[in-house]
């Protein structure tokens, strides 16, 4: 959840800086008997810069959904990354946002991908949901978020070497264990605004 915050974050303000960044005032709640959240969503209009905000956005949805165990929701949220990735209007970015974007979209595409394609799948999808975070948080760094992100870090993933995403709060919520291990981790950096 935090990764996608914080890739919403920073694409929130590159588009406040290109004054593209556009809201549908509706919010995604994420309910179950561990996580209730809501996300904002952001537009999604074919070239439109707050496309950007929609990667992020779509991210937090799958990071929630991945801490409530929920594949479902995880495959669609990827899908809409997938959607997010095609329709962002690259021409609005300034060089080094174009540059680390046509670095990563590729990469970022291919994980979404595998992502929705394996909604029964969860231990699938958190495989590509580490590598899609170290994506998201390199564009969040580049493209600064609109408000705080938290990149957070669970030491025991992945045999002990462990893995970080992207938080929009400091609560810990592990999309890497769910429901087994949901508090594990730490904050290990803010990203501000």
């Amino acid at each position: 959840m935090n990764a996608i915050f914080i890739s919403l974050i920073t694409a929130a303000t590159f588009l406040s800086a290109c004054g593209g960044n556009k809201k549908s005032g509706k919010e995604i709640t994420l309910t179950n008997d561990t996580v209730q959240t809501q996300v904002p969503v952001a537009d999604n209009t074919a070239g439109s810069a707050g496309s950007v905000n929609v990667l992020v956005t779509e991210y937090l949805v799958l990071k929630n959904a991945l801490a409530s165990d929920d594949g479902a929701t995880a495959a669609s949220a990827a899908k809409n990354i997938v959607d997010a990735i095609s329709k962002n209007d690259e021409a609005t970015f300034t060089p080094d946002q174009k540059k680390l974007f046509d670095d990563v979209k590729d990469d970022m595409k291919e994980h979404a991908e595998h992502i929705s394609a394996n909604a029964g799948k969860l231990d699938h999808q958190r495989e590509h949901f580490d590598m899609l975070s170290q994506d998201m948080y390199d564009m969040v760094k580049v493209f600064k978020p609109s408000r705080a992100l938290y990149q957070t870090h669970c030491p025991m993933y992945n045999d002990k070497k462990g893995a970080s995403w992207l938080s929009e709060t400091k609560e810990i919520k592990n999309p890497y264990y769910g429901k087994k291990m949901l508090d594990c981790g730490m904050v290990k950096e803010e990203l501000k605004p």
